[in-house]
C-alpha cells in the first residue's frame, strides 16, 4: 500500500514513518486551519498567529494519530502479532501488521484500542479547555485545545463505522469470525460492507462536486476510493495467507539454480546470463561458496559504457534477510519479504547456510491461482450453506 517513506523516529520499539503523500495533507491541514477554521472560530488575531496555531494544530492532530496507531500496535504486540511500524499517509495513519490476528479476541481488542485512545485524547483536550477558560489562559491555546478535542472524537466516531478495514469494520469482522469460526468468510463479508461504504462516500463526493463544493467532494471521493481499494486488498491478503499457510519454501524452490562467479564483468553477466536465462537475480559464487547476489536493479545503477570495466564483486549485494529465505520457512514469509523489498526472486539457504535453491514469485502466484481456482467452488458452497 505504501512506499518506503521517510523514517521519523522510533517509539516503544516501533518505527514511525511518513509516506510522501503525508506531506501533502500536512500542508493542507496547516493551511486550512490557519486560513479557514481558526479565523472563523475567533476573529481579530494576526495572520502570523493563525499560522503558528495552524502548525501546532496540525502537529497535535498527527501526534494524536500516532498515539491512536501506537495503541493498536501495543495491543497487537501483546497478542504476538509482529508489527512493521506506523506509517503516516494522506488519509491519516496505519499500524502495519505482518500477519492477520490469530483469533477473534485479539482482533477485537486490537481494533477497539485505537478508537478508545482517540476518545481518551478527545476528552482530555476538552477537559483541558475547561481549565483554560477557568484560569483565563490565552485564547489561542483554548482554540487549539477545542479543535484537538473535537477532531479526536470525530475521528473515533468515523473509525467505529462498520466499514472494513476501518476499526469498526475490524470489530465487525471479529464478531463474524467468532460467530462462524471462519476468517476467510468473515473477511469477505466485512470487506464487501467496507467496499459498499466506500462507494457511498464516492457518491456523496460526486453530489458535493455538483453542488458546488468541489474540494470537499473530491476529498470524500478519494476517501471512498481508498476504502474500496483497501477492503479489496485486505480480502486478497487473507486469500493468499490461507492458500500458502503451512506450505514450506522447500515445495516451491528450484534446486540447482544458475549461479555466477564473482570475478566476471558486468558486461559478461548481462550477455552470458541475463540475456540467456532471463532471470532478474543471480546468486554470486566463489569456490562453491555463496557470497552474495546481483540483480538487474543493481546493474541499472551502472552506466552501460562502464559494464566492461567492473566485475560483479564490486556491485553484488551481501546475503541478508532481504534477499534470502530459509528452506524451512513458510511460503507466507517469502511473500512478505518479496512485498517488503520488491524482489521477485529470493535465494533459499539450508540449515548450514549453503545455497539450496531459488524461489520465484511467479511460481508462488501459479500455485495460488490453481489452489484458489480449485477451492472457489468449495467456498461458494460454504457461504450458501451458512447463509441459508
Amino acid at each position: 500500500m505504501f512506499g518506503k517513506g521517510i523514517t521519523l523516529f522510533r517509539l516503544l520499539g516501533f518505527e514511525v514513518r511518513a509516506d510522501l503523500s503525508w506531506l501533502i495533507i500536512a500542508l493542507l491541514i496547516t493551511w486550512s486551519l490557519a486560513q479557514g477554521l481558526f479565523p472563523v472560530y475567533h476573529k481579530g488575531l494576526s495572520t502570523i498567529t493563525y499560522w503558528w496555531m495552524g502548525v501546532v494544530g496540525a502537529i497535535g492532530l498527527f501526534g494524536s494519530i500516532i498515539f491512536h496507531e501506537l495503541c493498536h500496535s501495543l495491543v497487537a504486540r501483546r497478542y504476538g502479532l509482529p508489527m512493521k511500524g506506523i506509517t503516516l499517509f494522506i488519509f491519516g495513519g496505519v499500524a502495519e501488521m505482518n500477519e492477520e490476528p490469530k483469533n477473534p479476541k485479539s482482533e477485537l481488542y486490537m481494533a477497539i484500542a485505537g478508537p478508545l485512545a482517540s476518545i481518551a485524547i478527545g476528552l482530555f483536550f476538552l477537559l483541558f479547555s475547561f481549565f483554560i477558560k477557568k484560569y483565563a489562559w490565552p485564547i489561542e491555546i483554548l482554540i487549539i485545545s477545542n479543535y484537538l478535542g473535537s477532531i479526536n472524537l470525530i475521528l473515533a466516531a468515523f473509525n467505529l463505522l462498520p466499514a472494513f478495514p476501518l476499526d469498526g469494520g475490524r470489530v465487525f469482522r471479529s464478531a463474524l469470525w467468532m460467530w462462524k469460526g471462519n476468517l476467510r468468510w468473515a473477511t469477505k463479508i466485512a470487506s464487501d460492507v467496507g467496499s459498499t461504504f466506500g462507494l457511498a462516500l464516492i457518491l456523496v463526493g460526486i453530489f458535493f462536486i455538483f453542488s458546488g463544493s468541489v474540494v470537499g467532494g473530491i476529498w470524500w471521493s478519494m476517501i471512498g476510493l481508498f476504502l474500496r481499494s483497501a477492503a479489496s486488498m485486505s480480502y486478497k491478503n487473507v486469500l493468499v495467507r490461507n492458500a500458502l499457510e503451512g506450505e514450506s519454501v522447500r515445495h516451491f524452490m528450484k534446486p540447482n539454480p544458475i549461479t555466477v562467479p564473482s570475478s566476471i564483468t558486468i558486461s559478461s553477466l548481462v550477455e552470458d546470463y541475463i540475456y540467456r536465462y532471463h532471470f532478474k537475480l543471480f546468486p554470486v559464487i566463489n569456490d562453491s561458496r555463496l557470497l552474495s547476489c546481483i540483480s538487474t536493479r543493481d546493474i541499472k545503477q551502472i552506466p552501460r559504457e562502464d559494464w566492461s570495466k567492473h566485475t560483479i564483486s564490486e556491485y553484488a549485494q551481501q546475503s541478508c534477510d532481504d534477499n534470502t529465505i530459509s528452506i524451512n520457512d513458510d511460503a507466507i514469509k517469502a511473500i512478505g519479504v518479496m512485498n517488503r523489498t520488491g524482489n521477485s526472486r529470493l535465494m533459499v539457504i539450508d540449515e548450514q547456510g549453503n545455497l539450496a535453491g531459488i524461489i520465484a514469485l511467479k511460481d508462488l502466484l501459479k500455485f495460488l491461482s490453481v489452489k484458489l481456482n480449485l477451492e472457489s467452488d468449495e467456498l461458494d458452497q460454504f457461504q450458501d450453506r451458512e447463509l441459508d
